[in-house]
């Protein structure tokens, strides 16, 4: 059967919009990360994630160790899901700084949670936030200092994700000193994300000379940043020792594995595939999350509409940001309408072919904030639904 066929088949009973992850392609993934990520353990990113079941899943195979979370809230949703469960002392980073003075009463409150989160700091900042929200004389807290990854090959020019103001080795060594001092906190981490490497294709569809301008940059962008790296990271050795030195994603994980400063990679959207990671000449994920939309209407030749489907991801506000239609082949959005609130029309041959009521699988642009739509995932292997799992959004937790 053809892939399609399989996704009709085991899905035959279910009335769309509904989203499917397929368990063979996910697994798949999973390994090629690991076989990518030469030796270096795997903490997985949960944002690209957003359910719990998969996260699981992920933790259980070899290679991954560790949870990458995007907000403070979540990690003690999670610690507290996994309590008396073989996931009970997974370790989780809070990679984003938090201002939740709630949350960071919540987590100096519970000692269990507290042995295993750590929450971002990249100012001293940071620490008089938590000092204000919880009082001086708090409990330890987990720090993890983040470490500027873009390039700056000249004066004023900036590539890379607008992150941590701690660029240098001195500035990484001189927040290490004052965390180390301050009664209460305990640094614990370094994490570094080099996002003009691990999140930018260098192969994006019909623009050769885009992806050769991405190429060079991330030639250059590698060692520089390994240098930097390597660099802070001895000298903040020099004042404490570390548990961990996280860097890289999904689209890095061979250049920061060759970095010996690092001990841990991150990833979590190349175990979904999503279609923004088609354009790495270095590697390909395999599609492993869809969404089914019914054709609803056929005003014209070639063209189908479909309900609902307007799932845009984040970020520049550019055409790759819209989900892409995946089967049946040949179609794509309309220019003049793009992915609709309530109707999504797909031009193409293969409109032709489609009759009311039958399905058009779809490709979300980003990997976990397709989970934000759906309160479930049916997760399918070959034609038939192995099991259903709740998504975030299914088991009523909304992270931001």
């Amino acid at each position: 059967m053809t892939q399609q066929a399989d996704l009709d088949t085991a899905t035959k009973g279910l009335d769309p919009p509904f989203a499917v992850v397929d368990l063979d392609a996910f697994d798949a993934n999973a390994k090629e990360l690991v076989r990518r990520a030469h030796g270096l353990p795997i903490r997985v990113a949960s944002k690209s994630i957003r359910c719990a079941y998969l996260l699981e899943r992920a933790l259980g195979m070899p290679g991954y160790q560790g949870v990458m979370a995007y907000s403070l809230r979540e990690a003690l949703w999670l610690t507290r899901k996994w309590r008396d469960t073989p996931l009970a002392d997974t370790d989780i980073l809070v990679a984003y700084p938090t201002t939740d003075h709630a949350a960071l009463r919540d987590l100096a409150a519970d000692p269990e949670a507290a042995r295993v989160i750590s929450v971002i700091a990249d100012s001293a900042a940071h620490l008089d936030l938590i000092d204000a929200a919880l009082g001086v004389d708090h409990p330890k807290i987990r720090i993890c200092l983040e470490f500027d990854a873009a390039w700056r090959p000249l004066p004023g020019v900036y590539v890379g994700t607008r992150r941590s103001p701690v660029r240098t080795p001195r500035q990484a060594v001189r927040l290490a000193e004052g965390i180390v001092r301050r009664p209460g906190f305990s640094l614990v981490g370094v994490m570094s994300y080099e996002g003009q490497i691990a999140g930018l294709g260098d192969n994006p569809p019909g623009n050769p000379v885009k992806g050769a301008v991405i190429a060079w940059m991330q030639r250059r962008s590698g060692p520089e940043l390994i240098k930097r790296r390597s660099d802070a990271i001895a000298a903040i050795r020099g004042v404490t020792d570390l548990e961990f030195v996280n860097g890289g994603g999904t689209g890095s994980l061979e250049l920061t594995s060759a970095d010996p400063s690092v001990t841990e990679l991150a990833a979590g959207s190349g175990l979904i595939g999503p279609w923004l990671f088609d354009s790495y000449r270095g590697f390909s994920p395999r599609p492993a999350a869809f969404y089914a939309l019914s054709v609803v209407r056929r005003p014209a030749p070639r063209i189908a509409t479909l309900f609902a489907g307007g799932y845009v991801a984040s970020g520049t506000g550019t055409p790759d940001r819209l989900p892409q239609p995946y089967l049946p082949q040949g179609l794509k959005l309309l220019g003049t309408e793009g992915a609709g609130e309530v109707q999504t029309p797909v031009v193409g041959a293969a409109a032709d072919t489609l009759k009311l009521g039958d399905r058009v699988w779809m490709r979300h642009s980003k990997a976990g904030e397709l989970a934000e739509r759906f309160q479930e995932y049916h997760l399918v292997r070959g034609d038939r639904v192995e099991r259903t799992v709740p998504t975030y959004r299914g088991e009523a937790v909304n992270f931001g």
